[in-house]
């Protein structure tokens, strides 16, 4: 990849580690928590082409929540400095919970991944967790799967989301969702069969200002939207769209909402700039490859008639905060679907955003022409 991108996992990787503390205080009891009997979420870690993620960071760090303990020797043992910080600063530092964390009546009861050696990592570090040897025994041992693939291409997703869904189970699937669209609709199309709630989504959409802009809409106290323009931090090159791009598209379709009717992009050296237009709206536009917004990873701004607000993952100029926050958040909002079996992420949403990829990518090798979803929608 040309110019690689500057992204969070480049940063962790670099940070230094601390002592680690050896006791986590429980935060509040979670007053929606339906009955006694915790809620046993099932873990699966994809695989990229085939190839393990050893520590795959999106079941890590975005599924510890889930569990009451965290064996914190083995995490120094298993992860590299950045991400043992990560785990001490934040994600089990009982000063900055967020009076949820980690969430009340919830366990991971169980970890699938291709690779047997990476499941023990994972389950030696979440104390009595057990490792799947089969899907069919992740299935009968979970109340609802979360699918975690930090760099993939979602090609392995249906094949691995199939028994969960066929046995009805509330799951989340990592973006991208399908490495096409037609793979994104298989899974969407299955887990609407078998009345599997399903979850997918970029963690772009949980942040504190996606949050305060969807607020600001809602209230229509500033006017109607009329533009976003989302930008992603990083060098641009056509692999890493399939990949990185999801997120600004995700930011653009979670503000805008779907009925996306066509994309245009036009790339020039390390950046990448893609329209996306509506017939009945103002249009959204994404920019990927910013090398300004490296230190907070990325950048939205929502126009209202009114009032222009701009944000970044940081809270008060905290990225690493802002970071713990949208992954609590996306982990929260998983939980109350499996609580009410309510999905929160339309699956027309889910769908135009793989569809906006690949029509991107169609227009970029088309002399950047205005490319109607229709023709990739299939």
């Amino acid at each position: 990849m040309q110019n690689s991108i500057i992204n969070r996992r480049n940063f962790i990787a670099a940070t230094g580690a601390t002592a680690l503390a050896t006791e986590v205080k429980s935060a509040e009891v979670d007053k929606k928590d339906l009955g006694s009997k915790p809620i046993r979420v099932g873990i699966i870690s994809a695989s990229i082409r085939g190839k393990a993620q050893k520590t795959n960071g999106h079941t890590w760090h975005f599924a510890q929540g889930f569990h009451p303990q965290v064996n914190l020797a083995a995490v120094k043992k298993h992860l590299s400095a950045g991400p043992i910080e990560l785990f001490e600063k934040y994600f089990r530092n009982q000063d900055i919970h967020f009076a949820r964390l980690p969430f009340n009546n919830t366990k991971i009861s169980a970890i699938y991944d291709a690779d047997p050696a990476s499941a023990a990592a994972f389950a030696e570090g979440f104390p009595g967790v057990e490792v799947a040897r089969s899907l069919d025994e992740l299935v009968k041992n979970s109340d609802a799967i979360w699918l975690g693939d930090a760099s993939g291409y979602g090609d392995d997703h249906f094949e691995l989301l199939a028994p969960c869904l066929q046995a009805g189970l509330p799951t989340f699937c990592d973006k991208p969702i399908g490495e096409t669209v037609a793979g994104t609709k298989k899974i969407l199309d299955f887990a609407k069969k078998n009345k599997a709630p399903l979850m997918s989504s970029s963690l772009f959409r949980h942040q504190w200002g996606t949050e305060e802009a969807l607020r600001m809409k809602k209230s229509g106290e500033f006017g109607p939207l009329q533009y976003v323009i989302a930008s992603q931090a990083g060098g641009w090159s056509l692999p890493s769209w399939h990949v990185y791009g999801q997120h600004p598209v995700w930011m653009v379709m979670t503000l805008c909402g779907s009925g996306v009717d066509a994309v245009n992009m036009y790339a020039r050296e390390n950046t990448c700039r893609a329209l996306i237009t509506y017939k009945d709206r103002m249009p959204g536009e994404v920019w990927y490859g910013r090398p300004d917004m490296s230190k907070f990873y990325c950048h939205t701004s929502a126009s209202f008639t009114k009032k222009t607000y701009e944000w970044t993952p940081a809270i008060e100029d905290h990225y690493w905060l802002g970071h713990h926050y949208q992954i609590f958040r996306m982990a929260d909002v998983f939980l109350e679907m499996v609580r009410t079996r309510v999905e929160p992420v339309p699956h027309q949403e889910i769908l135009e955003v793989t569809a906006i990829i690949h029509a991107a990518a169609k227009s970029l090798n088309e002399k950047s022409r205005l490319v109607n979803l229709e023709e990739v929608m299939g």
